[in-house]
């Protein structure tokens, strides 16, 4: 469902509150806005979300050591294999890829558990819930993907939470890698790899109408470069 997304400056100001009690670097006025006033804003669909976390779990146990034939038989039986992205079967197929950066995905994982409700909180300075893997499909009890859903008890976040959560998130995206530029002090356990996952996810979730935004993008085709 669309609905009216919040006054852009106003959940920029609020968000940069949070950024001053982090003792984070803050933006520059300049920096831009994620949204305009007037856009709607909606969470891609459910199944979406639910397929989205059970490819990223797959992912996470192949860079954890989970052999690649139980892997590509568990998406297969899934029927998740359209929604794989090349390079995420390149890794599970064969191991191609960076085993650490597919490991960060732990953090993205966290941020798509937060929007269906099924975590409480993301806290911005925390790494991911040690409970958070008791909330993804138990792959090593061989537990399928209608099973997972089925036990799943998701509320997904009000979309308009969920834009005011990738603002955060974009702000602390450069407010982090800043801190690390200048050899700042972190305000918890996580570093701007951990924060890029999350507003990786985010992006990809939170899903924007108005005359200055596309149609919603690939997983791949996220761009995090601002």
């Amino acid at each position: 469902m669309i609905l009216s997304a919040p006054d852009p400056a106003t959940v920029r100001a609020h968000n940069i509150e949070e950024l001053y009690r982090l003792r984070l670097p803050l933006p520059p006025s300049t920096f831009p806005l994620v949204w305009d006033n007037g856009d709607g804003v909606e969470l891609r669909p459910i199944a979406e979300l639910e397929a989205r976390m059970a490819i990223l779990n797959v992912v996470l146990a192949r860079a954890f050591g989970m052999p690649s034939r139980l892997a590509m038989s568990w998406l297969l039986d899934a029927h998740l294999m359209e929604r794989v992205t090349q390079p995420e079967w390149h890794y599970v197929a064969s191991g191609q890829g960076d085993d650490h950066s597919f490991a960060l995905h732990l953090e993205a994982l966290t941020a798509l558990a937060w929007l269906l409700g099924l975590t409480k909180i993301l806290d911005p300075a925390a790494p991911a819930d040690d409970d958070l893997t008791e909330l993804l499909p138990n792959l090593r009890e061989g537990e399928t993907f209608p099973a997972w859903r089925s036990r799943s008890l998701v509320a997904p976040r009000d979309p308009v939470a969920a834009a005011v959560a990738l603002d955060l998130h974009y702000c602390l995206d450069w407010a982090y890698q800043e801190a690390e530029r200048r050899r700042q002090m972190l305000p918890g356990l996580i570093d701007s790899n951990a924060i890029g996952q999350r507003r990786w996810a985010l992006e990809w979730a939170v899903v924007f109408r108005g005359p200055y935004h596309d149609e919603p993008v690939g997983w791949e085709e996220v761009d995090l470069s601002t």
